[in-house]
């Protein structure tokens, strides 16, 4: 095994371990930025991959995840991570360009419109050209940039990754499921013939493998963006075989796998929410899924980048969990997919930066996807871009051992109605308390997520200074993105209206 040196273990070789430890996080960061290594950036997004299904934040999972464990243990896992959407176009154009979706009317998934009472808020279905995208950003100071997977970001092909900074483009267009399923073929204008016994992650994954290979002393981002765990529902045989046989050992012949969720709008349907976790072809996804960013990771040591190779994984919306389905439970978490309850915005957001993040560690600031932009620059100590990511903030300062970022709140903004029965609204977090606005009816809901992270008990009614305040400062928020909201439905009622 070769030797490592950290830049922990540098700065304490040039400073002296007494005088590095008497230093603050901050001060070492600003020592390192010195003499900063450049820095690969090897970025994973997995589709409707809920909070808990990820090991790491769940010991009673029902699926195996040992790369993602793994991973978690050699990093940071931000519990408090957050999608800036729980549908997943949004989210994915936060990442791509720092901002909330909001300011572009990017608001559902392109091109999702779906009335209830009322008609849904005007919905922009393209990433702007305009936008200077993360992947350009990195381009402009010599990375090789490389998209493999879902992009779903744009309807003409004039959007796509080759054309918003990506050199490489594997398998990202227009849909955001794979249109021909998980075996081939996969009816994808940029995917090529495939064996019909071929899999698809392992496809997506294989190219990935020929990329590092092929970008030498390049350096590069590689953006792994999984088509998994989408629908449609399809496992490997071996895999279902083996959940088939551990869902019978783990669920009891009388046990509740549903528990009741909210009728939230005329012909929503009676929703019902996956309580526990036993779906077998939706476990074979998951595993199937770990398994290749496994093998990524082998890459990365056997070429020897491993030590100067940032690795970045989250994903773009909470687990399915009240539709189509309902292949997996959120629970403790509430709702999923299409909610602005927990369970469709709370995510595994996991990042590993050699050298700087401490093995296993764990950081409840609540955090999003808009800060992804910002924090890659600053990891790699290239300029920020302040006028592209106006939502972003550095994680770098928590990365380091820090305990604060300069943000007192996030903001959600979700103007539809979901497929999976989610209502139209808003909400804000400020520290342990979250605030959810309907836009149905403008009513509120408030919540301690540190007591009740299952969003259980509304506090409205016995806190409503706190909830003045908090709304307050989310109306505030509407009009500096300029957020839509509800229309009328032919001679329908009027929607309700912030102030």
């Amino acid at each position: 095994m070769r030797e490592k040196t950290t830049r922990r273990t540098f700065l304490r070789t040039m400073l002296g371990g007494a005088a590095a430890a008497a230093l603050g996080p901050s001060a070492l960061l600003q020592a390192g930025r010195v003499r900063k290594r450049a820095l690969n950036f090897v970025f994973f997004l997995i589709d409707d991959y809920g909070w808990m299904d990820l090991g790491a934040n769940n010991p009673h999972c029902f699926y195996d995840t040992p790369n993602l464990d793994r991973l978690a243990k050699s990093g940071m896992t931000f519990t408090d991570g957050y999608a800036a959407n729980p549908v997943c176009s949004p989210t994915r154009y936060s990442i791509m360009a720092g901002k909330y979706p909001s300011r572009v009317d990017a608001t559902n998934w392109f091109s999702g419109t779906r009335s209830g009472l009322f008609n849904p808020a005007p919905l922009h279905s393209n990433m702007p050209l305009e936008e200077i995208t993360l992947a350009e950003a990195l381009q402009d100071h010599g990375y090789k940039t490389a998209f493999l997977g879902k992009w779903h970001l744009g309807h003409d092909e004039k959007y796509w990754p080759e054309h918003q900074g990506f050199d490489t483009n594997v398998g990202g267009w227009a849909v955001g499921s794979p249109r021909g399923g998980y075996f081939a073929p996969f009816d994808n204008p940029r995917l090529g013939e495939y064996d019909t016994a071929s899999h698809l992650p392992k496809v997506l994954t294989d190219e990935s493998l020929k990329l590092l290979d092929q970008f030498g002393d390049d350096l590069f981002l590689l953006y792994l963006s999984f088509y998994s765990v989408h629908t449609p529902l399809q496992g490997r045989e071996d895999l279902v075989t083996k959940y088939e046989a551990r869902r019978k050992e783990w669920l009891a012949a009388d046990e509740a796998q549903f528990g009741p969720e909210e009728q939230v709008w005329p012909g929503a349907g009676d929703r019902r929410v996956r309580i526990r976790q036993c779906h077998p072809t939706y476990a074979a996804m998951v595993e199937a899924m770990d398994e290749q960013i496994g093998r990524v990771l082998d890459k990365l040591e056997e070429l020897e980048l491993d030590d100067r190779t940032a690795v970045i994984l989250m994903s773009d919306n909470g687990g399915l969990s009240t539709s189509e389905g309902s292949p997996t439970s959120n629970f403790p978490l509430r709702g999923g997919k299409g909610w602005l309850y927990e369970g469709g915005i709370r995510e595994p957001f996991l990042i590993r930066w050699p050298g700087i993040t401490d093995p296993g560690a764990k950081c409840d600031v609540p955090v999003t996807s808009t800060d992804f932009y910002p924090t890659m620059l600053d990891m790699a100590g290239l300029p920020l871009r302040d006028e592209q990511h106006l939502d972003g903030v550095s994680l770098v300062p928590l990365m380091a051992g820090g305990t604060e970022i300069e943000r007192d709140a996030l903001y959600w903004h979700y103007p539809h109605y979901s497929n999976q029965g989610g209502f139209p609204g808003g909400a804000i977090r400020m520290g342990d308390w979250k605030l959810i606005e309907r836009f149905e009816d403008g009513r509120v809901h408030l919540y301690n997520l540190r007591l009740d992270i299952g969003e259980r008990e509304d506090l409205a009614f016995a806190y409503p200074d706190r909830v003045e305040q908090m709304r307050a400062k989310l109306h505030a928020w509407y009009k500096e993105v300029d957020a839509k909201f509800l229309r009328r439905k032919g001679n329908g009622p009027e929607p309700w209206r912030p102030e």
